[in-house]
């Protein structure tokens, strides 16, 4: 899975350093030598993390633009990079990292890679998976009933069946394709229509399968 980033700055022995980094981190990078054209771009593209060199004229009204209410970027996180006496407002840029110029290899990819988890971590949260094999449910007091599974993410599924599902406390088991074992939950229904499709929300899943979960979803999402 290939991530994007943009380095605002204009330093370009700098931005040759990062763009080595970041590639090796598999991580596509564009430049922008203007913040507000950085600006007009993060309003319309889609970008992962933001990476803004301080010491280039108009990055504080940049930062400022990102932390006004209402404005809703799917960047994250956002990088900061300048001299020494530049970190010590680092709260104030609303930055989760940041490394000095001239920049150190090591604490650049030590800063990045961080970055670059926390942005998979972000997205594999909220991520679903389609995929589509039988599932059982088993309500509570009630028969056992047949489904199929729509998709899955770390919190839920989405199921379809021939019949309604009226229980708030639900088992659920499946085999996911090349898992190393079975999946085995607690769950509740938060949505249901007419046409058999079942939203569930996982209420308890024992360590080591919402673990093996987990790692079967990042598998899946760095494979496509």
């Amino acid at each position: 899975m290939t991530l994007s980033s943009m380095v605002v700055s204009r330093d370009w022995q700098e931005i040759s350093v990062l763009e080595c980094i970041l590639g090796g981190l598999h991580m596509d990078v564009s430049v922008e030598c203007e913040p507000q054209r950085a600006m007009e771009r993060l309003s319309h593209s889609k970008i992962d993390a933001l990476i803004v060199d301080c010491d280039l004229n108009g990055t504080s009204q940049l930062f400022h633009e990102l932390q006004m209410p209402g404005r809703q970027f799917n960047t994250v996180p956002l990088v900061v990079m300048g001299k020494h006496q530049d970190m010590a407002t680092l709260n104030q840029m609303g930055a989760l990292f940041a490394f000095e110029k001239p920049i150190s290899v090591e604490q650049a990819v030590r800063t990045l890679s961080a970055a670059r988890c926390m942005i998979l971590d972000g997205r594999l949260r909220y991520h679903r998976i389609g995929v589509e094999i039988p599932v059982s449910l088993k309500p509570k007091g009630n028969k056992k009933l047949d489904a199929h599974l729509v998709n899955v993410s770390q919190g839920g599924m989405r199921l379809s069946t021939h019949q309604p599902v009226d229980s708030d406390n639900l088992q659920i088991s499946c085999e996911l394709p090349g898992a190393t074992s079975e999946l085995k939950a607690q769950a509740e229904v938060v949505w249901q229509d007419e046409s058999g499709n079942v939203g569930v929300r996982f209420v308890s899943v024992p360590a080591h399968q919402q673990r093996a979960l987990e790692l079967w979803l990042a598998q899946q999402f760095l494979a496509n």
